[in-house]
């Protein structure tokens, strides 16, 4: 896939997993990182567990890398929240 379709790909699924885990997104650079991220831990999670990671732009790359950035999300916001609370 081309730095071009990880962009977009990582765009989508980092705005789709910031509208789920707070429902706000974290910005239009933040969203990308995030979800190219999540692509490449989703892409490592579902491979240990016997599934294909990321094949492509396709609904099942998607998904994988929305459940990616969602854990990267919940593991950031947990970091971060901790962080002020303090």
């Amino acid at each position: 896939m081309s730095i071009i379709g990880w962009i977009v790909l990582g765009l989508i699924a980092g705005f789709i997993a910031s509208k789920i885990v707070n429902r706000a997104g974290e910005g239009f650079l933040m969203d990308i990182v995030l979800g190219i991220v999540g692509a490449v831990v989703g892409g490592f999670i579902f491979q240990q567990f016997g599934a294909a990671g990321i094949t492509g732009f396709n609904i099942y790359s998607m998904v994988v890398a929305i459940i990616g950035a969602i854990i990267l999300l919940v593991i950031y916001h947990a970091i971060f929240s901790r962080r002020s609370a303090l």
